[in-house]
């Protein structure tokens, strides 16, 4: 079959390109282009039910929320309400993490309930019984399952190597790998004494994915797991394999995304986006976070979008949420919601300073500060993020003109009396 990106390439306009520049208000000729190139992608199989979105240049920040069972908890209906949440609160994606329970069917419940492209890691459901029992064929196999049933983007750890795992054997890191995929590929490599068959076969990978149009998220199975731990050689040893990955991907016409760190100090995170952009060719750049501390628990959610709005300044594309969870349990629909909305807030305030995005991002603040000089609440409610949250504190007010804060006191009522605009 010939695949969106090829499309791009020969010149075509598709249906998914012209929805993505509406949505986007972009030209549809310049969103073809970056798609063609590989600066942008559109996560879509052709057996995908899912809307079309753009994650990349020109685009808006976007976000994603992750869900799934777990070996200690399995509650399908729970997940698929965590899902319906997110998109709710405006995820742009959701990932099925699940690793419990029936994961076909979790899998296919959540691709049925929302309209926002579905991903996932394939490699949780071949190591299911094992990771000592698991086979390359298993790998593959796990792949191919998942995009039949219609996933739109799968995570790789293709950049999880031997010569990646001599630089972390050399390294002094306190948390040597915390991404589960990747300890899974480590754990297998060791074990069978190979290579990562998904680098090894990559070009089988790239089969697979041309087959369905599937877009490769090439994971960061080395991402630092704490501060100390950030902007080592294992690090970036990933960074240049990853960077080599997407030029094939893109030669087989096959969109990809790379995915970065992790836990990183706020003085570090402009280095680390650089770097990888540079050594991946601009790929669209997919971010768990980045942590900026380890010693808030609880708070995580708020940790990383501190770090994610920082990211996002420096030319991230595709922020991972946390949720106050992250850490400490499997996250409830609550935690799912506020990681969603937090997040959000960090890609809109990224967003304030991307080029080809910022002038429409402001538009809104602007809209909020003329809602707000006019004491306007209930447009106020309906530009706000979570305007259902602001609008129960309002509630709180005895005084329904102004916030309870200052009532009659109001600088901007008084103001608006003293500049005769009442």
């Amino acid at each position: 079959m010939t695949t969106l990106m090829e499309k791009a390439h020969a010149g075509m306009v598709t249906d998914e390109m012209k929805r993505v520049a509406v949505n986007e208000g972009v030209d549809v000729e310049d969103v073809r282009k970056l798609l063609a190139g590989g600066y942008l992608v559109i996560p879509k199989n052709i057996n995908s039910k899912s809307q079309p979105t753009g994650i990349g240049k020109l685009m808006r920040t976007k976000i994603n929320a992750n869900m799934g069972t777990s070996r200690d908890y399995v509650d399908v209906n729970a997940e698929v309400e965590k899902a319906v949440t997110a998109e709710k609160y405006g995820a742009d994606t959701v990932m099925d993490l699940s690793t419990g329970g029936d994961l076909d069917m979790v899998r296919r419940r959540i691709i049925e309930a929302v309209s926002v492209p579905v991903g996932s890691v394939p490699i949780y459901q071949a190591a299911f019984n094992g990771i000592e029992k698991m086979t390359s064929d298993d790998m593959f196999n796990a792949v191919r399952k998942h995009v039949q049933d219609g996933i739109d983007f799968v995570t790789i750890h293709a950049g999880v190597t031997h010569e990646s795992f001599k630089r972390l054997k050399n390294s002094d890191r306190i948390l040597d790998v915390v991404s589960r995929g990747g300890a899974f590929t480590i754990s297998w490599m060791a074990q069978n004494y190979e290579e990562n068959p998904f680098y090894a076969e990559y070009d089988y990978l790239l089969e697979i994915a041309r087959e369905y149009d599937l877009t490769i998220s090439l994971g960061d199975g080395m991402r630092p797991g704490c501060i100390n731990d950030a902007s080592d050689r294992a690090k970036f040893e990933e960074f240049i394999i990853l960077g080599e990955l997407v030029k094939r991907a893109r030669a087989a016409g096959v969109q990809t995304l790379v995915e970065g760190p992790g836990h990183v100090p706020i003085d570090e995170i402009g280095l680390s986006v650089s770097a990888m952009k540079h050594l991946t060719d601009n790929a669209p750049l997919y971010l768990l976070g980045p942590l900026v501390t380890d010693i808030a628990p609880g708070y995580d959610h708020i940790t990383a979008a501190i770090g994610g709005s920082v990211a996002g300044m420096h030319g991230a594309d595709f922020l991972c949420m946390t949720t106050p969870s992250e850490h400490l349990a499997l996250p409830s629909v609550e935690d799912i919601k506020e990681g969603t909305i937090v997040t959000r807030i960090a890609a809109h305030a990224a967003d304030l300073t991307k080029e080809g995005v910022r002038e429409k991002a402001r538009a809104s603040d602007r809209e909020m500060a003329l809602a707000r000089r006019d004491l306007d609440w209930r447009k106020q409610f309906g530009l706000a993020i979570d305007g259902e949250r602001a609008k129960a504190i309002h509630a709180r007010s005895k005084n329904a003109e102004t916030c309870s804060m200052c009532g009659e006191l109001c600088s901007i009522k008084m103001m608006r009396e003293v500049m005769g605009k009442k």
